[in-house]
C-alpha cells in the first residue's frame, strides 16, 4: 500500500484522532497533535520562527505517521540562514512490523524540505534515531545538563528516577529522614558555586510582561559575539514565549545592573504529577536566556534567584555554549555531562564547519529543541 507524506490539513483530523486511538490501546506512549492549526508557533508572515506539521498517509486515508518542522533563522557566522529543528517523527512502526521502515522514510521527507536539519534532545547514543542519522552521516555533538537541588528532602522523598527500587528508595529515605541529604546537597551545591558567588550582585530581575526595544538591543549589541544561535528578537521571542497564555507558560526576566539591561531569561516554574522522573515535585528551568556571553553568569544567579524564591524543589536547564556552562556551575549547579545530543545534518555540518571552531561559540538552550516545556 502506497504512502504519502502531505501537510496536514483539517480534513485530517479525524484521521490523526483514530491513528492516536490506535497508539493509545498499543500502549505506545506516543500520538499526535489533533489540531491541524499549530497551538504554539503557527505559520505567520513577520516570523523568523513557526511550526508546521506533516503526515504519512496511505491510499484509504489513514495516517500512519506524522512529525513537524520548525523552521527558525538563525545566524551562523554573521550571516542569517534559515535552520529547521524536527519533532518526531512517530509512525505506527512501533505497533506493525509493515511499517517498521516508516521512520527513515519520514526522516528522509524532511531531509527534502529542510536540508538544513537538526534536533536537539534524544538519549543515549542506542536509541535507534541516534543511530539511523548517525548512519546517515549526521554529527553528534553532547551536550550537558545543569540541575541544583534547591529542597532536599523533598528532593530526595519524591524524585521517581533516582527511586527506581526498592533498595534506592530506602537509600534516599535514611538520607532524607537523617538530615545527610540535606546536608550532603547543600554542600554540594555551595562547594561547586564557591568561586562565582559575586556573580550576581547588584542585578535586579524584573518579571515582565513581552520582550520590548530592549531585547532587539541586546539582540543587535551581541548576536554577533556568538558562533551559532537561533534568531532571538523581540518579535520572535514575543511569539516563542506568547502573552495570551498558551502554553508554554514561561515567565520573562529582564536583568538590570547599575540601571543598565545587560540580559534577559525565560523561565518556567512547574508543579508535576506522577512524573516518570520527578514525580510530584515542583520542577523550575532556565528555559532560555540572552546576553553578552561575560554576562551569563550574572543572568543566571539573577534567574536562579528568582525561582528559588517561588519555592521550587529544583532548578534544571539544558545548554551548550562554554560561558552559559559556567555560569550555571558559578551559581552552584551540577554539570552533567554528555546529557543531550545536538544531532546535526550534513547540510548544517557545512554551514558550521569546522565544527570544532564553532562549537565554543555555539548557543543552544531548552528553548531550541521541542518547545521550552521543561528538560
Amino acid at each position: 500500500m502506497a504512502i504519502k507524506v502531505v501537510p496536514y490539513e483539517p480534513e485530517m483530523e479525524s484521521a490523526v484522532a483514530a491513528f492516536n486511538q490506535r497508539m493509545l490501546e498499543g500502549q505506545t506512549g506516543w500520538g499526535w497533535y489533533e489540531t491541524s492549526v499549530d497551538a504554539w508557533l503557527p505559520e505567520r508572515g513577520e516570523l523568523r520562527t513557526w511550526r508546521e506539521h506533516y503526515l504519512a498517509v496511505d491510499d484509504e486515508g489513514h495516517v500512519r505517521g506524522a512529525y513537524a518542522h520548525k523552521p527558525h533563522e538563525w545566524r551562523i557566522r554573521g550571516r542569517d540562514v534559515l535552520v529547521s529543528d524536527w519533532q518526531g517523527p512517530v509512525s505506527e512502526g512501533l505497533l506493525d512490523p509493515k511499517y517498521a521502515t516508516m521512520g527513515l522514510r519520514l526522516l528522509r521527507e524532511m531531509l527534502k524540505r529542510y536540508p538544513v536539519l537538526y534536533s536537539w534532545g534524544h538519549g543515549g547514543y542506542e536509541t535507534k534515531l541516534l543511530q539511523m542519522v548517525m548512519s546517515m552521516r549526521w554529527l553528534i555533538h553532547d551536550t550537558p545538563f545543569c540541575l541544583k537541588v534547591i529542597h532536599p528532602f523533598r528532593f530526595l522523598r519524591r524524585n521517581t528516577y533516582l527511586r527506581d527500587t526498592p533498595g534506592r528508595r530506602l537509600a534516599q529515605d535514611l538520607l532524607a529522614f537523617t538530615g545527610l541529604g540535606w546536608l550532603g546537597l547543600k554542600a554540594l551545591h555551595f562547594a561547586i558555586g564557591l568561586s562565582g558567588r559575586s556573580a550576581g550582585a547588584g542585578v535586579e530581575v524584573e518579571e515582565v510582561d513581552r520582550f520590548g526595544d530592549w531585547a532587539d538591543d541586546l539582540w543587535l549589541a551581541h548576536r554577533d559575539r556568538y558562533q551559532a544561535l537561533a534568531c532571538r528578537d523581540a518579535t520572535t521571542m514575543n511569539a516563542l514565549v506568547p502573552q495570551d497564555g498558551r502554553w508554554p507558560a514561561g515567565i520573562r526576566l529582564r536583568m538590570r545592573r547599575g540601571g543598565e539591561t545587560i540580559g534577559w531569561a525565560v523561565v518556567l516554574d512547574n508543579q508535576l504529577e506522577d512524573d516518570p522522573r520527578f514525580g510530584d515535585l515542583r520542577v523550575g528551568c532556565v528555559a532560555d536566556a540572552f546576553s553578552a556571553p561575560e554576562d551569563a553568569a550574572a543572568v543566571v544567579a539573577g534567574a536562579t534567584r528568582f525561582l528559588e524564591r517561588r519555592g521550587v524543589d529544583l532548578i534544571g536547564s539544558n545548554q551548550a555554549h562554554p560561558d552559559w556552562v559556567e555560569g550555571f556551575r558559578s551559581a552552584g549547579y551540577l554539570v552533567l555531562e554528555n546529557r543531550r545530543a545536538f544531532a546535526v545534518s550534513p547540510g548544517l555540518q557545512e554551514l558550521l564547519s569546522p565544527f570544532d571552531e564553532t562549537t565554543p561559540g555555539l548557543h543552544l538552550t531548552n528553548m531550541d529543541g521541542h518547545g521550552p516545556s521543561g528538560f
